[in-house]
């Protein structure tokens, strides 16, 4: 498949799915914005009754009173008015049916409005918040069955009832289609706000379409990589039984578990912050101030969400800066992680002896790597790590052999205070230089209060299979203890028994191996 067709193939998968996502927006605002005007309806049917007995609560004829026609009209005729507008709310939200059946009701509770208070001129502008609340469906349709209603009704009444829909007696024939006129000039900036609402929903749907091809992309280009590095794996075993070397392939997939550990732990980070994203709130707030494009300084001013709102933003975008650089962090421990892979594999494919690939390392940035690579970049709640590093200078190190050693100790001892059953862990890793003998040696510790190592395992703790982890095979120590031995170093470890933790210590010549590899780091 060439790649303009496989372009075109993901373009209209990105369009469909966009038209899905577009609906899924659509459907949910509407039946949202029915149950709003399920319960405004039932408001004003409440209401034309409150004003109708409070206006005209009785009517006298002679020695006698009765209940005026105005409340019994409010009564029974709002009554009848509200009543299938909320039924469809209830029953049908979210059909193109309940939406005009609702306009055409909220326009007509209006009308009622305005007979009960003697066709007063404030009330009339209760046409203009109906149209308004109206606009919430971002669907400019249901503006035509509203605006007939209002027209038809100033039509109608001003010429066989001018006292229900003006307050006079006697109106002139053409007074409703100034009503009219201000209604469709009203019409317009709401159809163009619908127009708009609607293109930024569709705007919003492609982009999240686009964000989870991007996703689906990523994740099969991570499988395919992790497919890969399997096969890579399984080549590796396959060779070194070939070899008689099934030690070092089994050592090189426990340190490559390990960091793939860490790299899912990232990844797992990233994928919750994402999740978690606060972008929504950017939605939400373009939302709110969309809504009140025609009163912006008055809402920004005097509303008492207004006045929130530029504070609210201040703390939004400090929120979503920390989410990037939080997810940056993750994204480099990942970078990192892949990095000692290819690192590991790549020299153990070799199956030959080589001279070590020596840099200038500082002691403490490399065990945060280690750190990173272990846990991630964000360590869980009940995990306390306590750092206590001397300040040490550069020194030559082979980096991703003490790294593999490092990351090693580390998962041990998270498994280790896992297996404690303790509520709260702490890792103690340190990093000193001791004078010996043989000049100046620099060490790295990790010690942990987890589940501890009994006298008789001692001995036997970095033998090749031996293990005390239920899930482990018995190759990390081991490993760990040739890798050191091959840095001209050594691994103890000292445990005064179970259930009272451990310490490992990594022990190795300070400034590496000889003068001409510090030359080359230099």
């Amino acid at each position: 498949m060439s790649e303009s067709v496989l372009q075109n193939a993901i373009e209209k998968s990105i369009d469909t799915r966009a038209a899905m996502l577009l609906r899924e927006h659509q459907l949910a605002l509407w039946k949202q914005t029915d149950r709003l005007f399920a319960m405004l309806i039932t408001l004003q049917w409440i209401a034309g009754i409150a004003v109708a007995i409070w206006l005209s609560p009785l009517a006298w004829e002679g020695l006698q009173s009765h209940v005026h026609p105005h409340v019994w009209t409010a009564i029974f005729l709002g009554g009848l008015i509200a009543s299938l507008p909320i039924k469809l709310a209830v029953t049908r939200p979210g059909e193109t049916s309940t939406r005009m059946v609702i306009a055409v009701g909220q326009m007509m509770q209006s009308a009622l409005l305005i007979h009960l208070s003697g066709g007063r001129i404030e009330t009339h502008f209760h046409i203009f918040g109906s149209l308004a609340f109206l606009s919430f469906y971002r669907d400019w349709r249901v503006l035509i069955p509203a605006t007939i209603v209002v027209a038809l009704d100033h039509a109608l009444r001003g010429m066989f009832w001018p006292q229900s829909i003006f307050g006079v007696a006697s109106a002139e024939p053409w007074r409703w289609m100034e009503h009219a006129g201000w209604v469709i000039f009203e019409d317009i900036f709401l159809v163009w706000s619908c127009v708009r609402g609607a293109k930024e929903l569709a705007l919003l749907a492609h982009r999240q379409a686009e964000l989870e091809a991007t996703n689906d992309r990523v994740e099969a280009e991570v499988a395919r990589k992790t497919f890969r590095l399997a096969a890579m794996s399984e080549e590796l075993i396959a060779t070194a039984r070939r070899a008689g070397m099934a030690e070092i392939a089994t050592g090189v997939l426990h340190n490559v578990g390990n960091v793939l550990n860490s790299v899912n732990v990232s990844a797992s980070v990233v994928t919750k912050l994402l999740r978690n994203s606060e972008i929504a709130s950017v939605v939400k707030v373009s939302e709110l101030l969309r809504a009140h494009e025609s009163d912006m300084a008055a809402f920004l001013t005097s509303d008492s969400q207004g006045r929130h709102l530029p504070p609210f933003l201040i703390e939004l975008a400090d929120c979503l800066s920390k989410e990037q650089v939080e997810m940056l962090r993750e994204l480099q421990a990942v970078e990192r992680g892949l990095d000692h892979i290819k690192q590991i594999v790549g020299a153990q494919q070799k199956h030959a002896k080589c001279d070590a690939v020596n840099e200038t390392i500082v002691p403490a940035e490399l065990f945060d790597h280690a750190i990173i690579m272990a846990f991630g970049a964000s360590t869980t709640a009940n995990l306390n790590i306590v750092r206590r590093f001397q300040p040490i200078p550069g020194t030559v190190l082979d980096k991703h052999r003490v790294l593999q050693i490092l990351v090693n100790l580390l998962t041990n001892a998270r498994h280790a205070i896992k297996s404690s059953g303790r509520a709260e862990g702490c890792i103690t890793v340190g990093t000193r230089v001791m004078e010996s003998a043989e000049g100046e040696r620099l060490q790295f510790e990790v010690t942990d209060n987890g589940i501890g190592i009994a006298e008789a395992d001692l001995a036997r703790i970095f033998g090749h299979g031996f293990t005390t982890n239920k899930e482990g095979h018995g190759f990390g120590l081991h490993s760990a203890a040739n890798a050191a031995r091959g840095m001209k170093g050594n691994l103890w470890v000292v445990s005064k028994g179970s259930g009272c933790g451990a310490t490992f210590t990594l022990d190795m010549p300070m400034n590496g191996l000889n003068a001409s590899a510090t030359q080359v780091a230099a």
